[in-house]
């Protein structure tokens, strides 16, 4: 609409420059005279007020009828100010009037909202980008194995999808068969292809690899991840920030200072020249040049690159506030299981008897622990398919209750348990072993023996294992002069072991999940500026009752309502993100407020002809051209925030 109607005021704005005659006088140039010509310039002017300026007025109303005047109002009085100046000026004073001028002030307005507009649009962009990774059509497999094309939107949750390498998914799903790597790049940040197999959740949106992939549909439709996303995005752009509130007040208060500037005008002119028309003429310019547009200009840019830019680095604002205020955050508590840790036990250290082999071991100990659930039998799975060990064979295989497991191994004994199982066996264990097992208990670590005829061959310590971006996250928050703080329910000694390796400053052990907002209430009782870190889930009143919360690895459920910000990704280093960008973001808005209410606290003084005495007064039309310019300054400004770099590489 701004695009059209500026186009259309620029065409009409031409007859007017051409019959006015101070530009004829500038550019030394007469136009044919005849009878009427002298009601071109006029005629073409009252088309643009009535065409170009309307948009400006219709938006201007709610304003005044809230009489909470703002940039709509200021723009608004000034276009209607010079109209009717100007026509008074066509009887009164025939060519003095501001016809030129406000048809310019109204092309400037126009193409400027239009400028905005689009650069909001181009910010917002992410949306666009996310709404285009979801293809319109899926591959369904039916019942006997054929597959048939239907639309994404008849999808239901149960239904078998075929999704063939290198094709967008069309839906949150678990992949059922098939093994792959994913690319992520736009739902979660993550550059590199993502490796996905069998039970793995994958998000709709994504780009298949090479592999060919059968999966479930979890969710259809507005449960998916990536309209989550979009959702989140969409109410953060829509809120407002602080610093845009403060915005809002500045045009108001610059209402009122134009006004107040535009009496102070016409009584010093009035005592200067006495009652003539320069000094009307004074005063429409002081109201014209007060139109605000760069204020207005300054903030919602900002605000939409911030957002887009967060939602492309894996950071979604649900709270405009929230990610304005983490620059003056000065502690993050993170809780520590699947937060710092990854919540999965996992071998961290072993040892091997003299005369074995760690993978012959290891294929023991899996056979014995092959079938089980526990979290330790997980650990060494995941440590054997690490290794590429398979499975030994075993036989008469026995539970020994609150001990371990025995087995038969080539006609051996062999056992499989923790340090009770060594006491049933009335083992000492010496040399290597013995210092190994002292070492694990000074860091908390959970160890399992193997025992082969009475004799320990070998041990895996195992522990929750740290993630490996956890030690680099809280350095660099630490550089920012941030206090880190861990709050788990592990024990004492667990947690000491797990800071001493980050270099967390604080420990809330033992604490249980309804008392966790207490501790964060303790840190806010000595004046500091807290932040949340955790699930979303157990930890849902901490959460809310930190300064702000965020809510940790919820990609695929973004809907958290206790977290002001949702991190795509479980990885530490996006909080360090989420401050960097909060700063990066609030210094491009001061900026931008600097410069804008810098233009008018300039500008208004020499329209009102502060200069005069040296002979110098600000017309019209040079106050046009600095508006604009200072809105140019304003965009370009708001655009070089794209050059921060989020990236933050562990080490």
């Amino acid at each position: 609409m701004f695009r059209n109607r500026f186009w259309v005021s620029l065409v009409l704005t031409i007859p007017v420059l051409l019959f006015s005659s101070m530009i004829q006088e500038w550019f030394s140039f007469t136009m044919p005279a005849f009878t009427g010509s002298n009601l071109i310039g006029p005629g073409f002017a009252i088309a643009i007020f009535l065409y170009g300026g309307l948009p400006f007025l219709q938006m201007a109303l709610p304003e005044v009828q809230s009489r909470k005047p703002g940039m709509m109002t200021l723009i608004s009085l000034a276009i209607t100010v010079a109209f009717a100046y100007s026509l008074f000026a066509v009887f009164a004073v025939p060519g003095s009037g501001f016809f030129w001028e406000m048809a310019t002030l109204i092309d400037i307005m126009l193409l400027g909202h239009w400028l905005e507009m689009r650069s909001v649009r181009q910010a917002s962009g992410a949306l666009n980008e996310l709404a285009k990774l979801m293809p319109d059509t899926a591959e369904r497999i039916r019942d006997d194995g054929s597959t048939e094309e239907i639309r994404v939107t008849d999808l239901s949750n149960g239904d078998v999808l075929l999704v063939r390498p290198g094709s967008s998914l069309p839906t949150d799903g678990e992949i059922i068969e098939g093994h792959s790597e994913l690319n992520e790049a736009l739902i979660t940040g993550e550059s590199q292809p993502v490796p996905k197999g069998e039970g793995d959740k994958v998000i709709g949106g994504t780009i298949n690899g090479d592999g060919s992939l059968r999966i479930r549909v979890t969710a259809t439709g507005d449960e998916t991840a990536i309209a989550g996303i979009m959702r989140l995005v969409e109410e953060a752009q829509g809120s407002k920030s602080n610093t845009q509130i403060l915005a809002d007040k500045a045009a108001g208060w610059l209402f009122y200072a134009a006004l107040g500037v535009a009496a102070l005008t016409a009584v010093g002119w009035i005592i200067a020249l006495g009652f003539k028309v320069e000094v009307l003429e004074r005063v429409v310019t002081v109201l014209v040049i007060a139109c605000p547009h760069a204020l207005g200009l300054a903030i919602p840019l900002v605000v939409a690159i911030s957002t887009s830019m967060g939602a492309r680095n894996g950071i979604l604002v649900r709270n405009r506030l929230a990610l304005e205020e983490a620059r003056l955050i000065n502690t993050v508590i993170f809780d520590k299981t699947g937060t710092l840790t990854e919540g999965r036990f996992g071998v961290v250290n072993s040892i091997i008897a003299e005369g074995w082999q760690q993978d012959q071991a290891l294929a023991l100990v899996l056979a014995i622990e092959g079938d089980s659930e526990h979290p330790i039998a997980q650990g060494i799975r995941q440590k054997a398919e690490e290794a590429g060990v398979k499975a030994a064979s075993i036989s008469d295989f026995e539970t020994i209750k609150g001990r371990g497991i025995k087995a038969l191994y080539e006609g051996k004994s062999v056992y499989v348990g923790g340090p009770r199982l060594l006491e049933m066996l009335e083992l000492n264990l010496s040399g290597d072993m013995d210092r190994f097992r002292n070492g694990t208990n000074d860091s908390a670590q959970t160890v399992i023996y193997l025992v082969v005829e009475n004799a320990a061959v070998a041990a895996f310590a195992l522990a929750d294992v740290v993630r490996a971006e956890s030690k680099h996250a809280i350095k660099r928050l630490h550089e920012m002069g941030v206090e880190v703080a861990m709050l788990t329910g592990d024990s004492q000694h667990v947690a000491d072991v797990v800071a001493r390796e980050l270099g967390i400053d604080t420990v809330f052990a033992e604490v249980l999940p309804e008392d966790k907002d207490k501790k964060v209430a303790e840190l806010q009782q000595q004046g500091k500026k807290v932040a949340m870190v955790g699930d979303g889930v157990n930890d849902a009143p901490a959460l809310t009752r930190a300064d702000i919360g965020i809510a940790i690895g919820s990609g695929t459920d973004v809907a958290i309502e206790s977290a002001d910000i949702v991190l795509v990704q479980s990885n530490p280093l996006d909080v360090v993100k989420i401050f960097e960008l909060s700063r990066a973001t609030y210094r491009k808005m001061i900026q931008n407020l600097i410069w804008a209410t810098g233009y008018n606290v300039v500008a208004l003084p020499l329209a009102a002809g502060i200069l005069a005495p040296v002979g110098f007064i600000l017309s019209p039309a040079i106050g046009a051209a600095l508006m604009s310019l200072s809105t140019v300054v304003v965009a370009i400004n708001a655009q070089l925030l794209r050059r921060t770099d989020l990236a933050v590489q562990s080490t």
